[in-house]
């Protein structure tokens, strides 16, 4: 059955509202607490930026109804937009409770700083439901950010717990959901865990806390790509009767200790713990753990099987595994990889020649170090003559001499001809003046194209140090997977240029926010001279052509039609041509374009399934839209495609495709990185307007 109910939406402003206002964006309510009364489901609850608390009219504990989605700043995660107090909720499972919010249904709380000021408060609790939680900041909390209990089943995505009294989380009773890519420091205890509770425990990041995870009871999580560092007392800690799944023979666990202050894994329980695929130091695993060899079907995993013994639970084992199986490298006669080993230029040149495909070269004298019967002299001139190297200012080679990381990116840039780095970029790194001048622009590039993987620290460079052979392996997949040669792999230790560059002036609190600030930190996406986006305003034909060709530069697919009205000295004449060939857009057929005329939703959808060339759906799939029946027959097959590959985004009601009206600025480019994501060159965004269905 088709959901056809619409969506309201009510305005929240503690510094210029009035609860006697209609709750419209021009009239916004004051509080909370006023916007809850309404009573209306489904429901977005939009806040402006201020503090939410009793002073302000707030009345503590603050419960969301199912159907009711209350919104801050996502890009943010909540910063200055503060909810702050406390109420008494009687708990069935637990009694009186001191807490903030209580989360009913499907609730869903998003874009939020959470803080209980008084002793033993809870954040957010969570009783028998099934909310969504996602990109808030929990700090400060006189007990835990968040508290689950009953039957729980709560979504807990890219949240940041930090400083929090007790925990960042408790999950107790039957609680189960996920947990996944939060942020937990500066917690005494990051999650605990407890009773019957089993979620899943995915992809987040520990440090900085007295211990990171804590079981006791009867608590059967599951554990997957955890980084667990530097917790001033340990890591993982099992007590009771808990039985933790940290994987098996078939499923890698991919959990990273490291840097941890007494133990990485104490088992104070007396039933042995099967470990596998975990990166642990044995000399901090404490009580009765049995470590096995994880096989990996999926080489895309953080920790994977590998038949180099110096490569079990190394932090670059999945990308050296999968450059050896293109052949592109290759270990040592004594069953070695030597991952931290120093790599020559030589051998370097070698790995560029078989993973790049590069011609052969007949010129090899071209340096005079480099005699033509060795080894590596055909791999040199290769190499050389492509642009992935050169010599130095004496003419030499030096083949024997170890490479730098700096040389390494500066060699990968030049030689795929990568363009269009900001230099305002390399503030993610805390050594950048360490680059050399010649460097910067590269650097930034590689950057931007996340090519850069630093282990153990993101945000060290280390530009002049000898570059292992791992470092290597990992920046030349990273390549691959920029040219779309190959899938990402998942790894913690991929820079992730998050800046914001440049910083717009209309953006802060837009529901676009995430997707625009992060094509303009890949250099996609521009906006104008005013320093403004004007993310609501259409987006016309050109300027899309324009997003098309620099954010996918596809290879020609036919020859381009010459356009009449599209002269060649037309500014985005060059980017019509990229797209129109490449299979992107089309003219009309009186063989114009129509550059300034603006695109509609629906030829956006289109546009990218096409010339993506995205597997076709079933065009007799039901679609959940309300407006269905507005999507030409033609286009249905399109609109099922992007729906599965989760390339539609619809504000501000998800349900509504709108499939006619003109596109915005905002709503090209979410789509256009919805589109990036599905080819697997960037990563997710949580969103609540990603549609992710198709059916009921």
């Amino acid at each position: 059955m088709v959901n056809s109910t619409l969506v309201t939406t009510l305005y929240v402003n503690p510094v210029t509202g009035n609860d006697t206002n209609a709750g419209s964006r021009l009239s916004p309510f004051k509080s909370l607490t006023r916007a809850l009364k309404e009573n209306k489901t489904p429901a977005i609850i939009q806040l402006a930026s201020g503090t939410y608390s009793k002073a302000s009219g707030e009345v503590f504990p603050l419960v969301v109804p199912a159907g009711v989605t209350v919104v801050g700043n996502e890009a943010t995660k909540g910063t200055g937009i503060a909810i702050s107090g406390s109420g008494e909720y009687q708990s069935p499972s637990f009694g009186v409770q001191n807490i903030t919010l209580l989360l009913l249904g499907d609730a869903s709380l998003v874009g939020v700083t959470v803080t209980n000021p008084i002793a033993k408060g809870t954040g957010v609790w969570i009783e028998s439901a099934a909310p969504n939680v996602a990109n808030n900041t929990f700090s400060n909390c006189g007990r835990e950010g968040i508290f689950t209990t009953g039957t729980a089943k709560p979504a807990i995505l890219d949240n940041l717990f930090v400083q929090n009294a007790a925990s960042g989380l408790m999950m107790a009773r039957n609680s189960k959901g996920e947990v996944l890519r939060n942020v937990f420091q500066k917690n005494p205890l990051g999650i605990a865990v407890s009773d019957f509770a089993a979620p899943l425990i995915a992809n987040n990041k520990l440090s900085d806390n007295r211990s990171a995870i804590a079981l006791s009871r009867d608590a059967r999580p599951v554990l997957r790509n955890n980084l667990i560092a530097k917790n001033t007392q340990g890591g993982l800690l099992v007590n009771g009767n808990a039985v933790p799944d940290l994987g098996s023979n078939q499923d890698a666990a991919g959990n990273i200790f490291q840097g941890n202050g007494e133990f990485d894994l104490q088992n104070a329980t007396s039933v042995q713990l099967v470990s596998a695929g975990n990166q642990l130091n044995p000399t901090l695993v404490k009580g009765q753990v049995e470590f096995i060899a994880a096989i990996e079907d999926n080489p895309r995993q953080i920790s994977v099987g590998t038949s180099f013994a110096d490569l079990i639970g190394h932090w670059a084992a999945a990308f050296v595994e999968a450059l050896i199986s293109k052949g592109a490298i290759s270990g040592f006669p004594d069953g070695t990889f030597g991952p931290d080993a120093p790599i020559n230029r030589a051998q370097y040149a070698a790995i560029l020649t078989k993973t790049f495909q590069l011609p052969s070269s007949n010129k090899l004298n071209k340096f005079p170090d480099v005699k033509p019967d060795f080894w590596a002299a055909s791999a040199i001139s290769s190499a050389a003559e492509s642009g992935f190297i050169s010599g130095f200012p004496d003419g030499t080679f030096r083949p024997g001499q170890n490479l730098t990381k700096v040389q390494a990116v500066v060699s990968i840039v030049n030689g795929l001809k990568l363009s269009g780095g900001n230099p305002n970029l390399l503030t993610v790194y805390r050594d950048r003046a360490q680059i050399p001048s010649y460097a910067t622009n590269a650097v930034a590039v590689a950057t931007q194209k996340l090519l850069i993987v630093n282990y153990p620290q993101t945000d060290l460079l280390e530009p002049l140090r000898d570059i292992t052979r791992a470092e290597v392996a990992v920046l030349i997949y990273q390549a691959l997977v920029a040219s779309s040669k190959e899938k990402a792999i998942a790894s913690t230790y991929i820079v992730s240029p998050d800046v914001d560059v440049p910083s717009f002036s209309d953006l802060t609190g837009h529901w676009a926010e995430a997707f625009i600030r992060r094509l303009a930190s890949m250099n996609l996406t521009h906006g104008f001279a005013d320093g403004k986006y004007q993310p609501d305003k259409p987006m016309t034909r050109a300027q899309y052509a324009a997003l098309i060709a620099v954010a996918f530069n596809p290879t020609p697919k036919r020859l381009a039609p010459d356009f009449t009205d599209v002269p060649k000295n037309f500014w985005a004449y060059e980017a019509i041509q990229i797209a129109a060939s490449g299979g992107f857009v089309s003219g009309f057929s009186d063989r114009t374009f129509r550059p300034d005329q603006n695109v509609q939703r629906l030829q956006v959808i289109v546009s990218l399934v096409n010339g993506l060339a995205l597997p076709a759906a079933n065009s007799n799939t039901a679609l959940t839209y309300t407006d269905s029946n507005a999507i030409p027959d033609y286009a249905r097959k399109a609109v099922v495609t992007a729906t599965q590959q989760k390339i539609v985004v619809n504000y501000p009601d998800p349900q509504q495709l709108a499939p006619t009206r003109e596109a915005t600025r905002a709503e090209v480019a979410a789509m256009v990185y919805q589109a990036l994501v599905a080819i697997e060159r960037t990563p997710n965004i949580n969103s609540r307007y990603i549609v992710s269905t198709v059916s009921n």
